[in-house]
């Protein structure tokens, strides 16, 4: 194992409800009780929300769009890594736990970039649609843009990664580039945004 891989899950889930938050909290990476609306349990909570958006997404890819799958399903472990990050406080961080790391979002980058070198130039914007997996990545990004937000709320009390913030931000602009690069190769058209346009029903 490299000496930088991150630590192995060590758990054992036989039994899923503990009653510990009936009263409304619960507990964090390193034992400290909070409120369950807390800004960090909020910041964490859209992550996974995400990550189920993007597991609905995963399951409606064709084959012929494998790269892609392969591509979401890491992401998905990325998103796993950044809800342990934020479930800890930065004291409590241990230095192999699973964090985002700068790479993480070079990949996202290079992946953006790659994608949208095969792109039409936008004239307008688009709308989500088109087909099935087009939205899918655009609730996606929707939901990814609220966690951001969520996580600016919780950098106002408490420590933040830098890299984490920039992973999310960055994150987005790839599910839009990803919406837009599956409808090109399921030859599907892009609705594109017409604000005068009037419906013909």
């Amino acid at each position: 194992m490299p000496n930088d891989a991150f630590n192995e899950p060590n758990l054992t889930l036989s039994k899923i409800y503990t009653r510990t938050g009936d009263e409304g909290k619960t507990s964090l990476v390193g034992g400290q009780r909070v409120a369950k609306d807390d800004a960090r349990i909020a910041a964490y909570g859209d992550i996974d929300e995400l990550n189920s958006f993007l597991g609905a997404a995963i399951g409606s890819i064709p084959e012929k769009l494998n790269p892609l799958k392969a591509e979401l399903v890491r992401i998905q472990h990325e998103l796993f890594n950044l809800g342990s990050q934020l479930a800890t406080l930065q004291e409590d961080l241990h230095p192999n736990q699973p964090v985002i790391r700068a790479e993480d979002v070079k990949r996202l980058e290079d992946s953006i970039d790659a994608m949208n070198a095969n792109l039409q130039p936008l004239r307008s914007f688009v709308l989500p649609g088109g087909g099935r997996l087009n939205a899918e990545l655009h609730i996606c990004r929707t939901v990814c843009r609220r966690a951001e937000r969520n996580l600016i709320t919780l950098t106002q009390t408490t420590g933040v990664s830098s890299v984490a913030l920039e992973y999310v931000n960055r994150l987005s602009d790839f599910f839009f580039v990803a919406s837009r690069h599956a409808s090109r190769l399921l030859s599907q058209p892009e609705t594109l945004w017409e604000p005068n346009h009037r419906s013909q029903i």
